[in-house]
């Protein structure tokens, strides 16, 4: 027979009767694991641990170059009014035979006399070998430069993005010379708006403005100095002669303004309590955490600046002969090829890491798959074997289009530096220091956190980017 069940009282004295330590009671005696506070924010900072630091002695640092002929930075800037796009008066003066015009009136005239056009593809806004009779500012789209190919057809050996002009050699023309041809063809490749800006209305401009005929004149004097394909004062030199010919003359002309590079920097005051540092500093000091958070968030900023602040930022110094625009809209391999020939040694290829996945699929459309190199012992991809890393901090606009950097580093490389101040008082890293700022009437202790950085582009071409790349 089955024994009866237990009453239910007597299952209750069971449960309630533990024969061990609970985990709850025990729990008060052990101690736990803890991790040092943890940070989202925090991102390998590429552009900071490749570039070679330079010292800043005194603050500043200062770049001699060869004297150049060439001015401006090649970007106009445009905008809207009454549904029609308009140039800026102020931004005419990035043309090279415009730079340094102080006539605003001569300007807004100039500006004013702009005419609106709008191109669909396929359409030619040039000819090669036709006079220039305007000067073309792109304002929206892209426009390919074309030239006859070397049998049949052409060939293309520019794309035109906005903010880009052509046909503003004509300007430095002397009025008593012959007009001036258009080297290339100019074919829409997208919808494009463009600004025409016709030289009769800039000569009878001119013809108003004593300040504007002066300026053009002096352009046509600076066009007819030698100089060389990189825009610098040439250097006469004579080669393969025979005999006892009269040998050139020559010096090495400097720029006699040089740039200089002051050092900027990224600051915060770091509060802790008194009662704080004093009594909750185990296993971990509660200063030491606060201050190590603070400065990787530092640290970001200053990659963050090193790419997009308005004076020195690697976004906002490239040279117009190294700004590139896609061909079709994607990152295509032929686009990564175009931009790493521009200079010698590129050494580094920076992008967003949506861009870097935009290459990964617009290379696996065409069956090229990228090899992948080793940096710091970390693999990545790179691009005929130039690492591409990854910087979040290049911007991406609103209508998902962002760019790649390539840069050439090191100061004997004349290529791209970083620059700081090493030996600061009370360095906490290089190039940042911590500062005590006192305890305040509430037992607040505050420290000032200060990072001193900047960058440099010693030459041109040391640095360039790929612009428009849709993502």
């Amino acid at each position: 027979m089955n024994s009866p069940n237990p009453p239910p009282s007597a299952v209750a004295e069971r449960t309630a009767e533990p024969t061990a330590l609970g985990t709850e009671a025990a729990g008060k005696l052990a101690g736990t694991v803890k991790t040092p506070p943890q940070s989202q924010g925090i991102t390998p900072r590429w552009l900071l641990r490749m570039l070679p630091w330079e010292e800043a002695t005194g603050g500043a640092y200062r770049v001699n170059r060869r004297l150049t002929h060439t001015l401006g930075d090649g970007r106009v800037e445009f905008f809207a009014d009454g549904g029609r796009l308009r140039v800026i008066p102020a931004e005419l003066t990035e043309l090279p035979a415009l730079a340094g015009l102080a006539d605003q009136e001569a300007l807004a005239a100039l500006a004013d006399r702009c005419a609106h056009r709008e191109h669909q593809a396929g359409e030619t806004l040039a000819t090669a070998g036709a006079p220039i009779t305007e000067v073309l500012l792109i304002a929206h789209g892209k426009v390919r430069r074309l030239v006859p190919a070397a049998y049949d057809g052409e060939a293309a050996v520019a794309v035109l993005g906005g903010g880009a002009f052509a046909g503003d050699q004509a300007l430095e023309t002397p009025p008593a010379d012959p007009p001036v041809n258009w080297p290339h063809t100019l074919r829409a490749t997208t919808r494009c708006t463009v600004l025409a800006l016709p030289l009769s209305a800039v000569a009878e401009v001119a013809d108003r403005s004593p300040a504007l005929r002066a300026h053009l004149d002096d352009a046509a004097r600076r066009r007819a100095v030698p100089r060389n394909r990189r825009g610098e004062a040439d250097i006469a030199l004579a080669a393969g002669h025979v005999g006892e010919p009269s040998l050139p003359g020559t010096f090495v002309d400097y720029e006699t303004s040089p740039r200089e590079y002051e050092l900027s920097v990224a600051q915060t005051v770091l509060r802790v309590h008194s009662r704080v540092a004093d009594l909750y500093n185990e296993p971990m000091s509660q200063v030491e955490e606060q201050l190590r958070l603070t400065v990787e968030a530092l640290r970001e900023r200053q990659e963050h600046e090193l790419v997009n602040n308005r004076e020195f930022g690697l976004l906002h110094n490239v040279d117009p002969r190294q700004r590139l625009s896609t061909r079709s809209g994607p990152p295509t391999p032929d686009d990564l090829d175009e931009l790493v020939s521009r200079r010698r040694n590129t050494h580094l290829l920076l992008a967003h890491p949506r861009t870097i996945a935009a290459i990964g699929r617009a290379c696996t459309a065409r069956g090229v798959y990228p090899s992948t190199a080793e940096v710091e012992g970390t693999p990545v991809h790179a691009w005929r074997g130039i690492p591409l890393l990854p910087c979040d901090k290049i911007p991406v606009s609103p209508t998902h289009t962002s760019s790649v950097i390539a840069l050439r580093l090191g100061a004997s490389r004349q290529g791209v530096v970083g620059l700081h101040r090493t030996g600061i008082p009370d360095e906490y890293q290089p190039g940042l220091n911590v500062r005590f700022m006192g305890v305040d009437d509430r037992a607040v202790i505050s420290y000032l956190v200060s990072a001193y950085h900047s960058v440099a582009v010693l030459v041109p071409d040391a640095l360039g980017v790929l612009e428009d790349v849709e993502l």
